[in-house]
């Protein structure tokens, strides 16, 4: 399953779920974290069509005011009921990097190691 969503990553200029179940699911949110983790950028989207995920948005909408997922994060997913829209949307993406992420390097090519720096400061 990686290497197709590898695959799939390295093809495509967006990503966009239809309603589905858990397979189309966890591609949504493996997408999600790996944009969350800077290891790409490209516009993530749901055609939310008659409202079949409004329940999974109001969670993930609890889920960054209970402050376990970013506003910046929140924005990676875009959300619309109509195909014109989410295009449009999707077209209008400017990706925000985490900026204690930017630094890091995920191409498997890569020599260079940076460390992150995870000293807790209070």
């Amino acid at each position: 399953m990686h290497e197709r969503l590898l695959t799939m990553m390295e093809l495509s200029d967006a990503f966009i779920a239809l309603p589905g179940g858990f397979g189309t699911l966890e591609e949504l949110f493996q997408m999600i974290s790996w944009a969350q983790l800077n290891i790409h950028s490209k516009p993530i989207g749901m055609l939310n069509i008659n409202g079949f995920f409004n329940s999974l948005l109001s969670f993930v909408d609890h889920a960054m005011e209970q402050k376990f997922i970013t506003q910046r994060a929140r924005k990676i997913l875009i959300s619309t009921t109509t195909t014109d829209k989410l295009v449009n949307k999707l077209q209008a993406f400017l990706f925000e990097p985490a900026p204690a992420l930017s630094k890091l390097k995920w191409s498997p090519s890569s020599s260079q190691k940076e460390k992150l720096d995870l000293m807790l400061r209070l």
